[in-house]
């Protein structure tokens, strides 16, 4: 897999292997744990959770910027790993939130996000740019031997940013195990069972038992009952139940910390390896004469008008595609039977597909090439939004043939009703499947495509840009969860779909620019 590529691309893609597991462990509950936790309803904790999701992408422009200024990568991104597992370390501690604490408790909680979201910033884009220069010396080396050397080095581009991006789904697909064990073997060790519904019920029973109407309170010791608790004093059990329950997910983040620490040691053994690109650049910056420079300086300008329109078209691909954390969450948390599987561990089959499918479509690509039909990396990007349109449109469709409503009339109804009427597990694992061919079109294709626009003084800054689009695409998370509880659900996957094919049309219609511009 790694024959022909840059020797450090093994180490980086280890490093940011680790870091991702960590990450990925938190990423996999937070929405659903900061509802069970504090008893935020799908629009608050989706608001926060859409603010840390757009945090951890604008914060890598911020270190973007710092690692550019300073041209210390290296320090840079090991400085980023202590962060995050600071804030893991706060997210680890146990302690129940009542109405008495929260006031303060939730701001910890939030402020802990920032903290991994601030150190994600100083990590992630530094060490993609840095895969980049690693590119960018390789193919140096190679145009020495001559025009052909360089052209089978250039080709290596997309395929190592693939490989680089397939370590990411490694430390992906095993994280969502973790949380979802640990809070069940802490509920069976204390004599309860899971239930991802009753955490919500115990907190509208906590907050206001007055208010809740029949069928909640019936729905409520019928969960009770089964999950272990006593329902003869429902208060006690209420709040025992979500101590225990939240408590097993706090402990997971333990695993977080473990995972920052032995990416820190990894890179730190292997940082050698990396290529420095204060050096690199002290070097370069006597070789241009003025008339060098006037050229390059128009060259730049176009490549960040076409930089730019692709960050443009990919902020909608994030918006419709990280809907995996929250309302697809909340999808399989409420409307798929989640008796044999945690909801959460359904975000497991993203990175599965991903390892699996990322060789058969680098060998078709590959394919393709041997032919003479290569597929330019802007096509490939609207491929992928066409495809992530599709996973959208069954979803409309498979909604629509089961007469679903909106989130909140099918969470009132008789738990023998809501149970006679889930969705099977194939629904996510087909839906998954689409979402997961357009990434793979889209994510290790977009970052290819930054790392051949980006002046070579600005690789951080540019590869901050293409998360910064990330973080506006997930500063609208949020709407996900608002139109998942108001509107009939195939309403919502509708928008979703609508914007894909919106966005799917514009990148075709930039295509023969943008081939032009990176050419």
């Amino acid at each position: 897999m790694f024959k022909g590529h840059p020797k450090g691309l093994l180490a980086a893609a280890l490093s940011n292997m680790g870091e991702r597991f960590g990450y990925y462990i938190m990423n996999a509950v937070l929405v659903l744990f900061l509802c069970s936790k504090f008893g935020l309803s799908e629009g608050p904790a989706g608001t926060i959770y859409s603010c840390f999701y757009a945090g951890i992408y604008l914060l890598s422009l911020v270190g973007g910027l710092i690692a550019d200024r300073t041209q210390n990568y290296k320090g840079t991104i090991k400085t980023g790993l202590i962060i995050m597992a600071s804030g893991y370390v706060l997210l680890s501690i146990p302690i129940l939130a009542t109405s008495a604490n929260i006031g303060w408790l939730l701001p910890l909680t939030c402020f802990a996000l920032f903290m991994i979201a601030f150190g994600n910033g100083l990590f992630k884009g530094n060490l993609q740019a840095i895969v980049g220069q690693m590119y960018d010396n390789f193919e140096a080396e190679a145009a020495k031997q001559g025009p052909q050397a360089l052209a089978e080095a250039k080709d290596k581009r997309d395929s190592g940013f693939q490989i680089f991006y397939v370590f990411i789904n490694v430390g992906g697909l095993i994280a969502p195990f973790v949380a979802p064990l640990l809070r069940s073997w802490w509920l069976e060790t204390n004599g309860m069972v899971y239930d991802a519904q009753l955490p919500a019920l115990c907190h509208q029973f906590l907050n206001n038992a007055a208010g809740m109407g029949a069928q909640a309170m019936e729905n409520l010791s019928t969960m009770m009952a089964a999950a272990g608790g006593n329902i003869a004093d429902m208060a006690a059990s209420c709040q025992n139940y979500l101590q225990i329950f939240n408590e097993g997910i706090h402990y997971s983040f333990i695993a977080s910390v473990a995972a920052m620490c032995i990416s820190l040691v990894i890179f730190f053994i292997s940082q050698k390896k990396f290529p420095t690109p204060a050096k690199k650049e002290a070097v370069k910056g006597v070789e241009y004469t003025a008339e060098e420079k006037a050229a390059m300086a128009k060259e730049i300008k176009q490549r960040m008008y076409a930089l730019f329109a692709v960050l443009g078209i990919v902020i909608f691909f994030w918006f419709s595609f990280h809907q995996n954390g929250m309302s697809l969450s909340f999808f399989a948390r409420d409307f798929v039977d989640s008796s044999a599987v945690a909801p959460e561990v359904w975000q497991a089959i993203n990175p599965f597909f991903v390892i699996v499918l990322t060789p058969v479509i680098m060998g078709i690509f590959a394919a393709l090439a041997r032919r003479g039909k290569e597929i330019s990396t802007p096509k490939k990007i609207g491929i992928g939004m066409l495809i992530a349109g599709l996973a959208f449109v069954f979803l409309t469709v498979f909604s629509i043939l089961k007469g679903y409503p909106s989130a909140e009339a099918y969470k009132a109804l008789p738990i023998a009703e809501q149970m006679a009427d889930k969705a099977h597990w194939w629904v996510l694992i087909a839906t998954y499947f689409f979402l997961t061919v357009a990434e793979l079109f889209i994510s290790p294709l977009g970052l290819s495509f930054v790392s051949k626009v980006a002046p070579k003084s600005m690789l951080g800054l540019c590869q901050g840009l293409w998360l910064g689009a990330t973080a506006i695409g997930n500063l609208f998370l949020f709407l996900g969860p608002l139109m998942y509880n108001a509107w009939p659900i195939w309403q919502c996957w509708t928008v979703f779909a609508v914007v894909c094919f919106i966005s799917m049309s514009v990148m075709f219609g930039m295509v023969k620019w943008l081939e032009r511009v990176t050419a």
